[in-house]
């Protein structure tokens, strides 16, 4: 059960939204309109009491077998209304490249559950990794399911018999897979060009952080409660004593602003941020730190964590972030809400909770158990689901910064049509 009992800005960004509902609502749809954004994304979301704002942004999320159960269901028809909006030409099969993961049975039942979904709108879906395979292989998900992995090249058996009218992407594209993409002709949502072996979290956060300005304005409150300040380091070199210095000067820069900025808003939490990696997924390359001190004396095990990425790639540029500590909890346990979207529309969610850690620690790491969130409480009753809307609305403002993102990346979407967005 999810408890935020000590969250003054939930209660009240929540009545400021409801307020100003129609507004913001016309707000959101006349951007989204205007932009092109991914067929899925996923948001890490922190509620510190005194704001709420989303601290990371999935683009190829793994993790939909843990969506509430009602949301899956509501899923089906959120993935049918996406593909019929923005693709205007018959999409009856589909391929999904997934990672390369054979030996991972959670990320297995993440792939299942979402090929289930498409399937259950009336598509039929096909998993491929971005390689060539001798052939298919069988493998077998976290509850046991079958899952069947051919080779994603369109000369492949797997593919050219299939003749795949879209191809969706599970892949994050930590690397930029350049054979395989090369000889790609369907297209792909979300694109490569949005994988991690380009995109940048500094950009995202930017984008994010002035459209929370433009939010704030149209509910009436002060930007603070939903901004998480984040600023770039772009010459990181772990090994580097000259790096590790320029960073902790830097660092120090960043929490003293921190302390200024919480003394005015007479906030008596002491200023802590992370070291985050640039591009990077699945929770590495993630460090907390309270001083310029720490950065200086970083231990061997901190050092290890920023020395590489998913798949052994080097770290060469961080951000750091602000550290939003976390007031909600789920059976006395740390905890942070992931919240799922399908196009421009809530689709479900999930409690991340972590009973080693403590509110002040990134939760996505080992040892993590998901709990009940579902975001289909909205579709019934908004005034009486505080806490859905609040943090619905943040991941919301981060699907508006990925389109943005793209953007200014200059990211096409083939074949994809701009649409207004669906009712919320």
């Amino acid at each position: 059960m999810i408890n935020n009992a000590n969250s003054i800005a939930c209660s009240y960004l929540h009545n400021q939204i409801c307020d100003n509902f129609d507004e913001l609502h016309k707000w959101f749809c006349g951007m989204a309109a205007q932009l092109n954004y991914p067929i899925y994304s996923s948001y890490d979301i922190r509620d510190s009491g005194y704001k709420i704002t989303n601290v990371d942004a999935n683009i190829f999320p793994a993790g939909f077998n843990n969506i509430c159960p009602t949301d899956k269901e509501t899923s089906v028809d959120l993935f049918k209304k996406y593909i019929r909006m923005h693709y205007q030409f018959p999409v009856k099969k589909i391929l999904m490249i997934t990672e390369e993961h054979t030996k991972n049975p959670y990320y297995l039942e993440n792939i299942a559950t979402i090929s289930d979904l498409l399937s259950q709108g009336g598509t039929e879906v096909r998993l491929a990794f971005p390689k060539d395979l001798p052939e298919v292989l069988t493998l077998e998900s976290a509850t046991g399911r079958k899952v069947q992995l051919g080779s994603g090249f369109e000369s492949s058996d797997w593919v050219r018999d299939f003749k795949p009218d879209l191809v969706i992407s599970n892949n994050d594209f930590s690397f930029p897979i350049e054979d395989w993409s090369a000889q790609l002709t369907t297209p792909m949502n979300p694109p490569r060009e949005l994988g991690w072996y380009q995109r940048k979290k500094s950009r995202y956060f930017k984008n994010y952080n002035q459209l929370t300005n433009d939010f704030a304005k149209i509910i009436k409150v002060d930007p603070f409660l939903l901004r998480v300040e984040t600023e770039e380091f772009s010459e990181f070199d772990i090994n580097s004593d000259i790096s590790r210095d320029q960073l902790a000067t830097q660092v120090d820069q960043f929490l003293n602003k921190l302390k200024i900025k919480y003394a005015e808003e007479k906030i008596s939490q002491e200023p802590f941020c992370f070291v985050k990696n640039n591009s990077g997924t699945y929770g590495l390359g993630v460090v907390k730190v309270n001083s310029a001190q720490e950065v200086k004396e970083w231990t061997y095990n901190a050092r290890k964590k920023m020395k590489a990425a998913k798949g052994g790639k080097s770290i060469e540029q961080v951000i750091i972030q602000e550290g939003i500590p976390s007031v909600v909890t789920s059976e006395q346990a740390s905890a942070e809400p992931v919240i799922y979207m399908i196009g421009s529309e809530l689709a479900g969610g999930f409690l991340r909770t972590h009973a080693d850690k403590s509110s002040t620690e990134s939760l996505n790491s080992p040892g993590a158990v998901y709990k009940k969130l579902c975001v289909t409480d909205l579709y019934d009753s908004r005034a009486r689901c505080p806490e859905e809307n609040v943090y619905g609305w943040s991941a919301k403002v981060g699907l508006l910064a990925i389109g943005l993102e793209a953007k200014d990346m200059n990211v096409e979407f083939s074949k994809y049509t701009k649409a207004s967005c669906g009712s919320i």
